[in-house]
């Protein structure tokens, strides 16, 4: 699995001070007080000939992170020769989260590619922000069986 470095929203700024003080990277490790929401994305192409666009739609999509208010931050993630694809996003709340969804951009994604494939998703919790366990967390449940039920 090949994963982006992480691309840091405007709440995600809080942790990146701080974690600069201390000299590590806030990609990997730091901790943010307070609820989190984290989603995790699988996309399974139908066609390896799909997986360029969505990549494409994607990084595209990913510019706008720094300004989508409650993002925290970001990896995207793709496993090619599996024809599969997706996110690991941390927000601050459900609702940013569900701005997110709604995004003219993002519906436009998968309005073009929801047919051509299978998504699933898990959305969970966390109390403090672990960049490393959520990361561990994530690829645990994409590697998993569980990955295959509808959440």
């Amino acid at each position: 699995m090949l994963r982006s470095r992480w691309c840091q929203g405007p709440a995600g700024d809080s942790l990146s001070e701080r974690v600069a003080a201390k000299g590590t990277d806030s990609g990997t490790s730091g901790r943010r007080s307070g609820p989190l929401i984290v989603s995790v994305t699988d996309f399974t192409s139908d066609a390896y000939r799909d997986l360029p666009g969505i990549t494409r739609h994607g990084l595209a999509l990913r510019r706008h992170w720094p300004r989508l208010e409650g993002a925290v931050g970001m990896w995207l993630w793709v496993a090619p020769w599996a024809r599969r694809c997706g996110s690991v996003s941390v927000w601050t709340a459900r609702r940013a989260l569900a701005e997110f969804v709604r995004l003219p951009e993002h519906v436009a994604i998968m309005d073009e590619y929801r047919e051509r494939g299978t998504i699933r998703s898990v959305i969970r919790e966390y109390e403090t922000f672990d960049a490393a366990r959520i990361r561990r967390d994530a690829e645990a449940w994409l590697m998993s069986d569980d990955r295959r039920e509808r959440r």
